[in-house]
């Protein structure tokens, strides 16, 4: 079986934009799910999102969100997965949050500092480094229905520009990487928060995961 983990924050983990205290939608309904339906049987999909989750960063003690550091779990979520053939990374918005203050330039090093991780402790069947579909996230819309109540004390105007702002650099990174790039912007919208896919967007991002993960698998 092909092997595919899927590493992220709250949009793997498949949170919500609407009834967001109703938690996370499905397994029907989250992209993670529906890529394992499209997949079928000749493939695993290991689902590894958490809501909050940074690149590499800690919160405050005072904000009880402990875990979320994305480099300080990658390395077990690695290890205790392996072999793994893909990794599906989208990391990044949780970094564009006002208290950390991060520019654009500063999450993408931080994500390439995932993509060494990957290279050298992930490891496939036959002993090789996965390959890597590395994921630009969604925009942040400050304009949706449900933002300032939900989510306008973490994320600002500035906030959505630097997500804005991640794709190109993103970009070059795959590139230098020899990784597949998606840019989710392009298939998924966020829904009524404004950082979370919309329900019909998971559908239409799970399609394009799973084409590129057919095409790298041959």
């Amino acid at each position: 079986m092909i092997s595919v983990l899927c590493y992220g924050d709250s949009n793997t983990y498949g949170q919500r934009s609407e009834e967001t205290d109703k938690g996370r939608w499905p397994a029907d309904i989250r992209w993670t799910g529906q890529l394992a339906a499209l997949l079928g049987g000749g493939y695993h999909v290991l689902e590894e999102g958490l809501g909050g989750r940074t690149t590499d960063l800690d919160y405050p003690e005072s904000m009880n969100r402990p875990g979320r550091n994305g480099r300080t779990y990658l390395l077990p979520a690695l290890l205790s997965h392996n072999p793994i053939d893909v990794v599906v990374l989208m990391l990044g918005t949780n970094d564009l949050k006002i208290q950390f203050g991060r520019t654009a330039a500063e999450v993408v090093a931080a994500i390439a500092g995932l993509l060494d991780d990957v290279a050298a402790h992930g490891r496939t069947d036959a002993g090789r480094a996965p390959e890597v579909v590395l994921v630009s996230p969604p925009h942040i819309d400050v304009t949706a229905p449900d933002f300032a109540d939900v989510n306008g004390a973490f994320y600002d105007a500035t906030s959505a520009a630097k997500a804005v702002q991640l794709t190109g650099p993103l970009a070059e990174l795959a590139a230098a990487r020899s990784a597949t790039f998606v840019d989710a912007a392009t298939v998924a919208e966020t829904g009524a928060d404004g950082t979370h896919f919309s329900v019909p967007s998971h559908e239409r991002f799970a399609r394009v995961i799973a084409g590129e993960v057919q095409r790298i698998a041959g």
